[in-house]
Order: C-alpha cells, then sequence, then structure tokens
C-alpha cells in the first residue's frame, strides 16, 4: 500500500521535473524567437523585466494579500485555542512562529503567504475555526504550515518569472513581425523557421500556463502529504477538506488574484467538472485529494 512519505517524495520529484521541462520550454522558445529576429535582445529584456516585476511581488505580496482579504492579525488572547495549534505544530517542525490572522468570512477556509518561515503567515477565517473539530482545524493549519516550510512563495515567483517571460517574448515577437519587423531571411527555409516561429509565439503562453498551473496542483497534493505527515491523522484532513468542499456560500473577499491561496477553491458554482476546468485549475479536483488522503497508509 502506498504511504505519505511515498506520495510526499513523488510530489516533489514531479515538481522538480515539470520546473526543469518549463524552464527548458522557456529557453527553447527565447532562443527560437532571439534567433529569429537576429537579436538576444528581446530574451535578456523579457527576464529581466519579468524578474523585476516579481521582485516586488515576492517581498511584498503577503501585504497585498492581507489587506485584499481584510484579514486581522490576532494574538494568543484573541484565539487561545488557534494560537496553540500554530504554535505546536511550528515547534515540532522546527519552523519559526508565523504571524496569525484571521478573515470575518462564514466559508471554513484557509491561506498561508510569507516569502519564507522567518515570515510567514496562516490566515483562517471565522467559519473555520467555528465549524472544525481541533483535530479539523489542526489538519487545515498543517496544510498551510506545508505551504511555508516547503516555500512554496518561492517557487510560484520563480514560476510567474518564467511565464511572464514567455508571455513578453511572444508579444513582442508577435509585434515585430506583423508590423513587418524580424529577421527577413531569403529561401523557404527562412519561410518555414518564420511560421513555426510564429506558431510557437502563439502557443507557448498558453503552454506555459499549463506548466504553472501543473506545479500548482502538485504543490497542493505535496502539502496535503506533509499535513498528515505532521498530525499522522489522515481522516481529520479529509474530513476538513469536505466541510469545507459542502459549504454552500462563497468567500466575498476573494478574487481571481487570491483564489490559488487558499485550500480550496473559495468560490462557489465554479468546481467544474469539464476536463477544460480541470486543466486551468490551480487545485486538484477536491475528490481526488480526499480519496487520495483515504487511501495512502501513514
Amino acid at each position: 500500500m502506498a504511504t505519505f512519505y511515498g506520495e510526499k517524495e513523488s510530489n516533489i520529484l514531479k515538481t522538480w521535473l515539470y520546473l526543469t521541462i518549463m524552464s527548458l520550454f522557456v529557453v527553447g522558445v527565447g532562443w527560437l524567437i532571439s534567433h529569429q529576429t537576429g537579436s538576444y535582445l528581446f530574451l535578456w529584456f523579457a527576464f529581466l523585466l519579468s524578474f523585476f516585476s516579481s521582485f516586488y511581488s515576492y517581498f511584498y505580496s503577503d501585504r497585498l494579500v492581507l489587506r485584499m482579504s481584510k484579514a486581522g492579525e490576532v494574538k494568543k488572547e484573541d484565539a487561545p485555542e488557534l494560537f496553540r495549534i500554530v504554535e505546536n505544530l511550528s515547534m515540532a517542525e522546527g519552523m519559526p512562529m508565523p504571524k496569525i490572522y484571521i478573515l470575518e468570512e462564514s466559508q471554513p477556509n484557509a491561506f498561508a503567504t510569507g516569502r519564507n518561515p522567518k515570515n510567514g503567515v496562516v490566515a483562517v477565517t471565522r467559519g473555520l475555526m467555528e465549524m472544525m473539530s481541533r483535530a479539523e482545524l489542526e489538519a487545515v493549519i498543517a496544510h498551510e504550515l506545508s505551504h511555508i516550510k516547503n516555500r512554496d512563495v518561492l517557487l510560484s515567483t520563480v514560476l510567474v518569472v518564467l511565464a511572464s517571460a514567455v508571455a513578453l517574448l511572444s508579444r513582442i515577437f508577435l509585434r515585430s513581425a506583423f508590423l513587418g519587423g524580424g529577421n527577413r531571411r531569403e529561401g523557404g527555409g527562412g519561410a518555414i523557421t518564420l511560421v513555426i516561429a510564429l506558431v510557437v509565439a502563439i502557443l507557448a503562453p498558453l503552454v506555459a500556463m499549463i506548466m504553472k498551473l501543473a506545479v500548482s496542483r502538485k504543490r497542493e497534493y505535496l502539502a496535503d502529504s506533509s499535513a498528515v505527515l505532521m498530525t499522522r491523522h489522515p481522516q481529520a484532513l479529509a474530513d476538513a477538506l469536505q466541510k469545507i468542499k459542502d459549504y454552500p456560500h462563497g468567500i466575498s473577499v476573494a478574487n481571481d488574484a487570491t483564489a490559488h491561496l487558499y485550500i480550496i477553491n473559495p468560490f462557489r458554482g465554479q468546481d467544474a467538472k469539464k476536463w477544460i476546468h480541470k486543466l486551468f485549475s490551480t487545485h486538484p479536483p477536491l475528490n481526488d485529494r480526499i480519496e487520495k488522503i483515504k487511501s495512502v497508509d501513514v
């Protein structure tokens, strides 16, 4: 029978495999477009612009997310049980104690942010605290601490840089191509290369996005596995996810920019079953997550 140790290692391996493939893909797209235009300046420009735009996001995204979510920081006297759970799990994992925030929302849900464990933040909704048993609340907190410990914010930033570079390169090349710019090569070979470059420029941003989302979904599976290994209580996490799934109302402050942070999609009526929606989802299908948790041995 599969174990959560095996699941954790498998998800880590797949994450780095996807990241390597995406990096090679970005380099390949950059080389093809730069070769066709006759200048590698575009490649460097796209990477530098993407890097510096993401640099700001990496250091200040936690403040922006908390402001957008209207979350308020709490101290031990405000929520002693929640504070003790976070404190105990952090100590057990050898992590710094993250700051704790509460969203005044009825839907049970939670998210984590912060560029590293020293700057970690765990945010939970009021509904999560009211609806979950202690074991279920502990399981959800363990999931969010796993995101911090696994440095998923850093990985997400790297993915954004790569995907943004591809999108920017493609936009620049298509604009120059349709305006008659680019490296004009004589003969059929040059025309074929141009056609290939145009097709790649059109499809590359879509492929980069799909690969970025694939990595994001693997990190959710990894956080589930890590959470179970922290608490040794897989049923509690499965029950918590089921309760969140069954809650009929969405989170009023959630939006497309922050939805990927929550333990499950905070919107309602958008968990479409069609394969195309699964392809562009930042979260794995919730039923698959619950079944995987129940089927794997600790």
